[in-house]
């Protein structure tokens, strides 16, 4: 005799949009419990107090007015980068390459500062920086631009690789002016002189940052939700079919968008070099073009959430240094104790937009 065949005992069901309420319990349930787990683990493997481990990451995020600033400095360097990707990311371009984006930025900004520092006076040299370092940031993400929407090629790869070919870029001019000769750096460009060195604000060294980023997010809002080429963005991200369709001129706007994502980029790098380190390496962007497309994705390419997912992320980093530092633990479970609470954060996502049902004993019974 033929059965039918049981219905699974679970199955994933696509929710309606949760109100904004729900969702953020749902997140904060997620880091909340992550917090627990950590919590256990460190107990189990270290036998400290976690209460103690988590007072040590807020310490190293807040401990000083000094650590305070730091951390503003990298959560502002962090959010440009994530700005920067998001309206590539909102068409469904997938720009990868915003480090290297970064590194031109720098690089033509440490050029400007190197060949005109002493032959220019500063209300021109830093004017030159700024435009350089908006260039070069564009000419580097209109190339794959331009291959994307003439000839269709994997966007992915395309800016990916193009990290790779600014990061031997920078390492070439690198030691072309390196100081000392044979030293394979640069060191602090125009030390004495300070020129091309953007100007500080009071006493307080990157609020100049902070205070430029925030405005960034601001435009960077109001231009995606309420300009024409924010509303042909988010079509060309829907549907290129539809977009066409209306008469929006989709390679345009590839090309368009990209140009602003990769000015942007650059635009960080001249904030980088000018304003804080004052030097140019190959790891200047320490990793934030890749970290910056973790920020875009849990704010869903929103610039105002951006400035929280910022923050989360260069709190954790900040505070598992400070536990590796206070505790002498090894760095390594430091960045497990990160990874776990990343992994809660984003598996919330999918309890945000799904549910799970199960199979109810009426319709066992039934089948049965």
């Amino acid at each position: 005799m033929n059965k039918e065949p049981k219905a699974p005992l679970v199955h994933i069901v696509k929710r309606a949009a949760l109100p904004w309420q729900k969702s953020m319990l749902i997140r904060a349930a997620a880091i909340i419990l992550s917090l627990i787990v950590c919590g256990i683990l460190t107990t189990v493997f270290t036998g400290l107090n976690p209460f103690k481990v988590y007072g040590a990451m807020f310490t190293g995020a807040f401990g000083t007015p000094r650590k305070m600033w730091i951390l503003g400095q990298e959560i502002a360097i962090l959010l440009a980068v994530a700005l920067a990707l998001t309206p590539a990311f909102r068409m469904k371009f997938w720009n990868l390459g915003g480090e290297g984006q970064v590194l031109m930025g720098g690089l033509a900004t440490a050029a400007c500062m190197i060949l005109f520092g002493d032959k220019i006076p500063n209300g021109l040299l830093i004017p030159l920086m700024i435009v350089s370092a908006i260039l070069a940031g564009a000419v580097w993400a209109l190339i794959p631009a331009i291959f994307k929407a003439r000839w269709n090629t994997n966007e992915t790869l395309f800016t990916l690789m193009m990290n790779y070919v600014a990061t031997q870029l920078v390492a070439y001019f690198v030691i072309i002016w390196e100081v000392p000769k044979g030293s394979g750096k640069i060191g602090i460009i125009n030390q004495n002189t300070e020129a091309g060195w953007l100007p500080q604000i009071g006493t307080y060294k990157y609020l100049l940052n902070i205070l430029v980023v925030a405005v960034l997010t601001i435009l960077m809002y109001i231009y995606l939700k309420y300009s024409k080429q924010g509303y042909e963005i988010s079509v060309v991200g829907e549907s290129k079919n539809t977009a066409r369709y209306v008469g929006i001129k989709v390679e345009r706007v590839i090309i368009r968008t990209m140009i602003i994502s990769g000015a942007i980029c650059g635009f960080t790098g001249l904030l980088l070099v000018g304003g804080t380190d004052h030097t140019i390496t190959t790891t200047i962007a320490g990793g934030r073009g890749f970290t910056a497309v973790m920020v875009a994705w849990l704010a869903k390419f929103n610039p105002a959430i951006m400035v929280a997912a910022s923050f989360l992320l260069v709190f954790m980093g900040r505070g598992a240094s400070e536990i590796s530092t206070t505790f002498g633990l090894n760095q390594s479970f430091a960045d497990i104790l990160t990874g776990i609470i990343l992994f809660f954060i984003i598996g919330s996502e999918f309890f945000v937009n799904y549910k799970l049902v199960f199979r109810s004993s009426k319709n066992e019974g039934g089948e049965a």
